[in-house]
């Protein structure tokens, strides 16, 4: 596994991370996916403190606790819970940020996060009070970095011009090239790296009936998914494959809820390293790219 660095933090996370949201509460094997994650040499777990209100973040603490000092540890902020239990509300306000922060260390079972990212945000957002919550949690050590989670050009143009974050989460696949207009060129202009979820589709370009996504209709899903059905490695491999071409992805955030699905996912990393250049460009010649048509 190789590992990248995140900006000024000196943070290194592995190629590919794992997305802790597929954890579930019903089962008792979250331990041993995470310890199968880790032992394919994954150390960038990616958790949230909505992720089944709160339950995730105290699953990945619990399994973490005799080797936290050899994960890379990411959480998230900004939706708040209803005390009735009937939702949640966005809050990227200064004030809840510093008190959500003390719950997710409480629950994670650390006296810092490693990343600490803003789960979503809109350009109406009061940016300097948020980023502001931010620093003064990294000048009291109770995180390393933070980021913000957001597939907006505007919000991610918004966030860079005040402040130096070292990632910024977004959706990017085969089907969804967006970034690649104006997302990816404005970061790469700055120090931060892009952490990318939905590199699967959800199993829509490996082994899920086709159906429409974004743009495309379920005979132009049929196509992408032929392509990369009809190469000499598992589709796995390829997505991870094109995820990782692009010099500003730092890692694949990528879920899994079995151990199978981590050993096929590390299996999978293994494969990409040898897929030749010319397969991404043949695939890049041969379906279009899809653009934003809001939040420009």
């Amino acid at each position: 596994m190789k590992y990248k660095e995140l900006s000024e933090s000196k943070i290194q996370v592995s190629e590919i991370g794992l997305g802790c949201m597929s954890l579930s509460p019903e089962s008792n094997s979250s331990k041993s996916v995470i310890e199968a994650a880790i032992s394919g040499g994954i150390s960038f777990l990616d958790t949230a403190d909505l992720y089944s209100q709160g339950w995730n973040e105290k699953a990945v603490g619990q399994a973490i606790k005799s080797v936290r000092s050899q994960v890379i540890l990411a959480t998230k902020v900004g939706n708040e819970l209803r005390a009735d239990g009937s939702g949640w509300d966005w809050n990227p306000k200064k004030s809840y940020i510093l008190k959500a922060v003390e719950d997710s260390l409480s629950r994670l079972q650390t006296d810092y996060i490693d990343l600490y990212q803003l789960h979503g945000g809109t350009i109406e957002d009061p940016w300097d009070e948020t980023l502001e919550a931010f620093e003064i949690l990294k000048a009291q050590g109770k995180i390393r970095a933070f980021g913000i989670s957001s597939i907006r050009p505007n919000v991610i143009r918004e966030v860079l011009s005040k402040s130096n974050p070292a990632t910024i989460m977004m959706q990017y696949n085969p089907l969804d090239r967006r970034p690649e207009e104006i997302a990816f060129p404005a970061i790469e202009k700055s120090s931060a790296k892009v952490l990318v979820r939905g590199a699967f589709v959800k199993g829509l370009l490996i082994d899920k009936t086709p159906k429409s996504f974004l743009n495309y209709d379920a005979n132009q899903v049929k196509r992408f998914q032929d392509f990369v059905n009809d190469q000499d490695f598992s589709p796995e491999a390829f997505l991870i494959r094109f995820g990782l071409a692009q010099p500003v992805v730092a890692s694949l955030v990528i879920g899994a809820s079995s151990v199978a699905q981590v050993e096929k996912m590390v299996a999978g990393y293994g494969q990409s390293q040898v897929i030749p250049e010319e397969t991404l460009k043949l695939f890049q010649q041969k379906f279009p790219v899809n653009h934003y048509d809001s939040h420009r």
